[in-house]
């Protein structure tokens, strides 16, 4: 069983940074897709940031130059810098690693923007 802890969720004013980690419980593999995603209240969850073994990284228009994802498939662990947040960042945001086509996801960590 793969499991995603992911951690550095918070409050923080309009205009901050935070960056979020995600640890996995097992190696990841070349072809997983690792990810970070968000639920707002009363919304859909929806992709922030992808990226693959190949460095490849995709980012929702929302975020666009203001996030980035890395991660370290040596070491089984993917990040998102977040910055210039804005009130609308505010989600729990989670951890994901796609893996031939199975979702797996952390627990999440909530992410509070203030105005």
């Amino acid at each position: 069983q793969v499991q995603l802890v992911e951690s550095g969720g918070g409050l923080v004013q309009a205009g901050g940074s935070l960056r979020l980690s995600c640890v996995v419980s097992r190696s990841i593999f070349s072809r997983d897709m690792m990810g970070w995603y968000r639920q707002a209240p009363g919304k859909q969850r929806e992709l922030v940031a992808s990226l693959t073994s190949g460095g490849y990284t995709n980012y929702a228009d929302s975020v666009k130059g203001r996030f980035t994802i890395s991660g370290d498939y040596g070491k089984s662990t993917v990040s998102l810098q977040m910055n210039s947040l804005k009130p609308e960042d505010t989600a729990v945001y989670y951890c994901n690693i796609n893996r031939f086509g199975m979702d797996y996801w952390g627990k999440g960590t909530l992410v509070t923007v203030s105005s």
